[in-house]
C-alpha cells in the first residue's frame, strides 16, 4: 500500500510545525499540510483552506453529523471546536500529495487506522530550553506554565510511547531533526 499520510505530533514548542514546514520546503509539490476544521477566527496571515478550514459552530456540527469530521475536540472556555477534516485529506491524497498532519493523539490514532499513517512524536530536548522556547512564544504566569508542564509531561509519558517513532529536536538542529524524519519516511515506504 502506498503511503500518503504522516502524523508529526508533540508538545507545544517541540518544533513539530517547523519540521512540517521544512519538509514542504525541501520537497515542493510533494508534501502538504492537512488543513483541519476549526470554529476559531483566522489569525493574521492564516488562509482558509490552507491553515485551517474556518467554519461556524453550526457548520462544524453539520460536518460532524455527515461524518466529515471523524474526530474532534472542544475547548469549552472559548466554545471552539477543532477536528480532522476528512474531505481535505481525501482531496490532497487524490492529487498525489503526502499529507502531513499535526494533530493530537486521538486524531493520530484515526489517521493510522484509516490511512496507515506513520506517526512521529517530536520530543523536546532539554526541559529548560523547552521552557524558554514556549515562554518566548506566549508569555505566561508561573501557574500557567505549571499547567502547561503537566500537560507536556502527560504527553511525553503517556502519549509518546504509542507513536511509531520518537525524534528529539535539539535546539538549533532543525536540519538534523528533519533529516531523521526523512529517513524514517523513506524506510516506511513513502515515495518522494
Amino acid at each position: 500500500m502506498e503511503k500518503h499520510v504522516v502524523v508529526i505530533a508533540g508538545p507545544t514548542g517541540s518544533g513539530k510545525d517547523s519540521v512540517i514546514k521544512e519538509l514542504i520546503k525541501r520537497y515542493p509539490g510533494v508534501f502538504e499540510f492537512a488543513a483541519n476544521a476549526t470554529t476559531r477566527a483566522p489569525r493574521e496571515g492564516e488562509v482558509d483552506g490552507v491553515n485551517y478550514h474556518f467554519i461556524t459552530n453550526e457548520k462544524f456540527k453539520e460536518e460532524l453529523a455527515k461524518g466529515n469530521i471523524p474526530e474532534h475536540y472542544h475547548r469549552p472556555e472559548t466554545d471552539t471546536y477543532y477536528g480532522t477534516y476528512a474531505p481535505d485529506i481525501e482531496a490532497r491524497i487524490a492529487s498525489g500529495k503526502i499529507v502531513c498532519s499535526q494533530i493530537q493523539i486521538v486524531g493520530a490514532k484515526y489517521l493510522k487506522e484509516k490511512y496507515g499513517a506513520t506517526t512521529i512524536f517530536i520530543m523536546p530536548s532539554h526541559m529548560d530550553e523547552f521552557e524558554r522556547r514556549v515562554r518566548e512564544r506566549a508569555p505566561m504566569s508561573d501557574a500557567e506554565w505549571g499547567e502547561r508542564m503537566q500537560h507536556t509531561k502527560r504527553e511525553i509519558e503517556e502519549d509518546a510511547p504509542w507513536y511509531d517513532y520518537r525524534v528529539t529536536n535539539e535546539e538549533g538542529k532543525l536540519t538534523e531533526t528533519v533529516d531523521q524524519v526523512v529517513e524514517i519516511l523513506k524506510k516506511e515506504g513513502y515515495v518522494f
